[in-house]
This record gives C-alpha cells, sequence and structure tokens, in this order.
C-alpha cells in the first residue's frame, strides 16, 4: 500500500505544526528511525482544515501556493519535502507454540492476558502467563523457566507485572479461583497471599494510590454480596476503608469480569476506583473507599445510587416502570461489563467508558438485548462536548448469538481506546456476544466495514472475539487492531488470530494451532499481548490459547510501531488506562528555501 508521508523541516511551520498537535486539533505527530518529523496523509486531512502557513495549504498529494496575485504566483517556504514509501504489512509468522504444556496436554487457558517482562534484569524478555498455574517462558523460543502451582484455582485476571514494593525490581501477582490473591518475587519465589474469599477473584490492578512510592493491589470477586473489592497495600495487609461496598450509599453485587478502572480520574494527584458489577449500577470510590458524588443534578446521591437506564430521562427521575414503553424497561446490567478511564476532550480530566448488558427489567436479566456503551463525565453525569453527544441512549448493536457458555464460552466486552484514524481523538473497540468487534466513534457511528464479524453462520458453529488490541504497526499513523477468536465447544475447531485497519478490513486471518491432546474446541479468549519478546526490533504478539497453550507470532515490519492498546485493560498493571504516546524529539534541521511557480 503506497503511504504518501510529509517531512517538514522549516522551523516556523514546524513550530505551528506541533502546537496544532499538542492542542489535539489535527493528527498525532510521529518522528522515524533518523529523528525525521513525518506527518501520515491520514492526519493531512486534518491537519489541511486548520494549517495555514503564510497561504500555504498542505494537501494529501499537493502543495497548493494561494498568493493573491492576479497574473502569477510565486511564494517561499522553508523546506517541504514529499517521500513516498511502499508499506504492507506481512502475515503474522508463528514463533512458538504450546509454551507452558506438558507432555500430552495444556492447562486450559481462560481470559487472563499474558504479561512480558524482564524479571531477572539479564537483558531478556520473559513471557508470564497464567491459566491454573504461572508459567514464566523465555521470550526468543517458548522454553520453560520456571512453572509455579500455587493454592487456589483457575486465574482470570491479566498476570500483572510491576514494581509492587518500590525497591527496583519486579514483582508479578496473580488473583485465582477460591479466593486466593498472590504476590511472588522475580525470581518466583512467594512473597504472600492472602484469601478475602473463598468465591472467585475476578478482577486485579495495581496502582499507587496515594502517591508514596509503592503500590496497592486491587481486587474485585464474583460474590454473591455487595462486599465485592479489596483493596491490599504491597506488604499483604489490608488497606484501612476497604472492602467495600461497606455501607448504604449504593448498590453492588458479585464483579463477574475484571470490571474496575483505577486511576486518576480529575488530574488532582490522587486515584479513584470504578468497579461496575452485576447490577444496573456503578460504584467510585477514592483511594481510602469514600463513594464519589455526583453531579447535582443526581441530588446528593454517590455513584453507587444512580441506576444505569438506557434513557436519561428515567435515569434523572430515579426508577423506570418495568413496563410499557422502552424507555421505562431497557436498563444495564454490569456483572460482565469493564470500564477504563480515557481523557477524550483534553481538558486534564478523564471520562469513564463501560460497556454493560443492556435488558428488559419487564422480562428480567438473562437475556440481555445487546452490549451498549456508555461515556460519563468524572462526576457520573452523561458525556457531551462539541456537538457529540453522549447522554443519548447507547446505540442498539443486537442480540447475542448466545449467552450460554455451556455452548460457548461467554464473550467479555471489554472496551479498549485508540485513535484508529490520527485525528487526535480516541475510538472505543470492543467485542460483543454479536460475535462482532465493534468500533465507535465519538459521533456514536461505526465507520469503514466496522463491526468486523467473527461468527459466520454458514459455517454452523458460532465464534467470539476476545478484546483487542491496538497499535500503530507499521508507523503510518492509523492504528492496526488485533485480537484472537475462539469457538463453539465441540466444534472440532479452531480460532484464528485477525488483523484488521483502522476502518475495520481485514488484513490477515491466521489459524491458531489446533487443540493439544482430547480437547474438542480451540482458540484465544483472552486479550493478546503486543511486545518485543526477542530482542528484534519488531513487535510479537503473545496469545494465551484455550488448549494450546501460549503462542506467539511474529509480526515483521513493525520496528516503527507505537501501540496505542497492547495487552489486557491496557498495560501490565491491568488498570484500564492506555499508556501516555510520547514521541521521540527530532534532531535540529536547518531551515532551507524553495520556490515554487504555479501556472
Amino acid at each position: 500500500m503506497l503511504q504518501n508521508r510529509v517531512d517538514i523541516r522549516g522551523n516556523g511551520l514546524m513550530d505551528k505544526m506541533e502546537k496544532l498537535i499538542t492542542e489535539r486539533k489535527c493528527g498525532k505527530f510521529f518522528y522515524n528511525g533518523h529523528g525525521k518529523p513525518i506527518l501520515p496523509q491520514r492526519s493531512m486531512k486534518a491537519l489541511k482544515k486548520t494549517l495555514k502557513y503564510g497561504d500555504f495549504l498542505i494537501k494529501s498529494k499537493k502543495i497548493v501556493a494561494g498568493c493573491k496575485a492576479v497574473i502569477f504566483f510565486m511564494c517561499v517556504l522553508m523546506v517541504i519535502s514529499i517521500s513516498f514509501s511502499v508499506s504492507a504489512l506481512e502475515t503474522p509468522r508463528i514463533k512458538w507454540q504450546n509454551g507452558g504444556c506438558f507432555s500430552s496436554w495444556c492447562e486450559t487457558g481462560w481470559y487472563s492476558s499474558p504479561a512480558v517482562a524482564d524479571l531477572d534484569e539479564d537483558g531478556k524478555q520473559e513471557v508470564i502467563g497464567a491459566s491454573y498455574s504461572i508459567f514464566v517462558l523465555n521470550g526468543e523460543d517458548g522454553s520453560l523457566k520456571y512453572r509455579v502451582d500455587p493454592e487456589g484455582g483457575r486465574v482470570w485476571p491479566g498476570v500483572v507485572v510491576a514494581d509492587i514494593d518500590g525497591d527496583g525490581h519486579k514483582e508479578f501477582a496473580t488473583a485465582h479461583g477460591s479466593g486466593y490473591l498472590h504476590l511472588f518475587n522475580h525470581d518466583g519465589t512467594l512473597r504472600w497471599t492472602v484469601n478475602p474469599i473463598s468465591r472467585e477473584l475476578r478482577g486485579l490492578s495495581a496502582c499507587d494510590l496515594d502517591g508514596d512510592g509503592s503500590m496497592e493491589l486491587v481486587v474485585t470477586g464474583a460474590v454473591s454480596s455487595k462486599v465485592n473489592t479489596w483493596v491490599y497495600e504491597h506488604d499483604g495487609s489490608l488497606r484501612n476503608g476497604w472492602p467495600q461496598l461497606a455501607d448504604e450509599s449504593g448498590y453492588a453485587y458479585g464483579v463477574f469480569n475484571d470490571n474496575a478502572a483505577v486511576g486518576d480520574l480529575d488530574g488532582d494527584g490522587s486515584v479513584e476506583i470504578i468497579v461496575p458489577s452485576d447490577v444496573h449500577y456503578i460504584c467510585a470510590y477514592d483511594s481510602w473507599g469514600t463513594p464519589l458524588p455526583t453531579n447535582e443534578i443526581y441530588g446528593d446521591k454517590a455513584w453507587g445510587k444512580v441506576g444505569v437506564w438506557e434513557s436519561l430521562e428515567v435515569e434523572l427521575r430515579g426508577w423506570g416502570e418495568c413496563g410499557g414503553e422502552r424507555k421505562e424497561r431497557y436498563r444495564t446490567n454490569f456483572a460482565h461489563g469493564a470500564a477504563l478511564m480515557c481523557d477524550f476532550d483534553k481538558d486534564g480530566v478523564r471520562e469513564i467508558v463501560a460497556t454493560g448488558n443492556v435488558y428488559d427489567c419487564a422480562i428480567g436479566h438473562p437475556p440481555g438485548q445487546y452490549n451498549g456503551i456508555y461515556i460519563f463525565n468524572s462526576d457520573r453525569s452523561r458525556f457531551k462536548w462539541n456537538g457529540l453527544n453522549w447522554e443519548d441512549a447507547p446505540v442498539d448493536t443486537g442480540s447475542p448469538l448466545t449467552e450460554d457458555y455451556n455452548i460457548i464460552e461467554n464473550n467479555q466486552p471489554n472496551p479498549i481506546v485508540a485513535d484508529l484514524d490520527g485525528d487526535g481523538i480516541e475510538e472505543i473497540l470492543y467485542s460483543s456476544y454479536d460475535g462482532k468487534v465493534h468500533a465507535f466513534w465519538l459521533d456514536k457511528t461505526e465507520h469503514g466495514e466496522w463491526p468486523f464479524s467473527v461468527h459466520d453462520s454458514s459455517e454452523g458453529y458460532m465464534r467470539f472475539a476476545s478484546e483487542p488490541v491496538a497499535s500503530d504497526l507499521d508507523g503510518d499513523g492509523s492504528c492496526e487492531v488485533l485480537f484472537t477468536s475462539w469457538v463453539e465447544k465441540g466444534s472440532g475447531r479452531t480460532g484464528d488470530l485477525f488483523v484488521l485497519n483502522s476502518e475495520g478490513k481485514l488484513l490477515h486471518r491466521v489459524p491458531l494451532p489446533e487443540a493439544y491432546g482430547s480437547p474438542d474446541w480451540n482458540g484465544g479468549l483472552a486479550a493478546p499481548t503486543l511486545a518485543d519478546i526477542d530482542g528484534d526490533p519488531d513487535l510479537e504478539i503473545i496469545v494465551n490459547t484455550a488448549h494450546s497453550g501460549f503462542v506467539a507470532y511474529d509480526l515483521p515490519g513493525t520496528s516503527n510501531a507505537v501501540v496505542h492498546w497492547g495487552t489486557g485493560r491496557g498495560n501490565m498493571q491491568r488498570t484500564g488506562i492506555a499508556p501516555t504516546l510520547t514521541p521521540t524529539p527530532p534532531e535540529p534541521v536547518s531551515p532551507q528555501t524553495l520556490k515554487i511557480e504555479l501556472n
């Protein structure tokens, strides 16, 4: 695919361009490996609307000079050179497979996204994956360094890797069935264990809640109680103010997915925790467990006392009839509805995105009607900005193929954010139980060829898709989207690894390995992870499969990749926040003069 790029080396033009991009008025600015500033063609579309230097306008393949002369035009430009480069993403190539498997079988992999880190500080990356056991694998070839088999059942949430105690060395943490939370040293020795509940822990995040240089661990449980969230200090002691919800300030129940988002919402340096759960309410707390207040439009209620209805009118009233017209019946359950934080309007305050299962309360839940997206401001009011209205009802994307995990393991609609088109504003993506991966722009529409369906009814069996990841793999300024799929039980089939472009067009579809041993289906339920695991210039993608262990693929031609959302829940701390993208500053270039005469 021919990509048109513009290199800009004029000081005045550069300053104005960087100012515009800093203000988020046009596309993202990138630098190539030689420190030369590059503006991708997709960003020119946004740039040409806002950037003027003298009477010049930059357009996709031409430089148009518009001087106010009658007979001829002649202008002087510091330097704009147009370069063309051919870029075509190659097919992912399998690097290794069956990582962590035994001689004739593999432990079942669930929704736990693998982590990548140099645990032993030898300059080489390890893959840390969990199914029931925890496997630490050599990134280069997938060979086993060591295996840990701690107390507890399966591992649902992604493996957390971070310097938890602030000693300069990485630790890793896992949350298990039977309510076990473990923290391990970098060599796999157990640091400590806590067991707050007997039910499964399905959420795990790490964050420095109080700015003291050490991290706390936040876990959520699949419980039959409104007390569903625990916070532990770096030494394993229970943090003051937790667990929650411990009073009558809200409604909550079990958390049946890795739902919590943890981060600084309002830019004040303190951390907030957002916890959707198995009710039509979302709870929000400060770092000490105090419920967060809402906008005055909801009176004096905390977050957890404001129900989430499809209709804002009914939501403001505080209750629906559960009968009659649709607005009185449709509300949203968040048992599997994950949240994330993102500053869409770039005002320094993050918004909250949550995907939920919209249902008809006249019938009950289940069944779900569709997976809907909500964007809330930090005060729980619905997001509305610059003509983009998220106060209205979510887009109805369609009913589920099934919600019966006896037929096919459930889809988890974890949302992600990524600037797909390079215009400086993030889009929202998630996979749904309708068998599709959706991508919504902030105008609440899906552009290009989105949504993308992994399910094909002509196959005779169902497919679901994992949480996606997103990266500008070839450095052209637009994001590719990658995810895996899995298939119906008993189908004898396997899922695939998909690579799509920013418009939802399929670039590559690569079958995952067949099930290893006796299982009659396979695929990847967990978000894959993008990382360089072998020290070469390119990225790899690592997949936790259901029945063929951990699998890695080379992604050729990705040495200039910019990762927007690279693993489950956005980062190795699993906080539901995308990493900050910081370009490498360019080397200074002397200005030049170019004379252009236009007929």
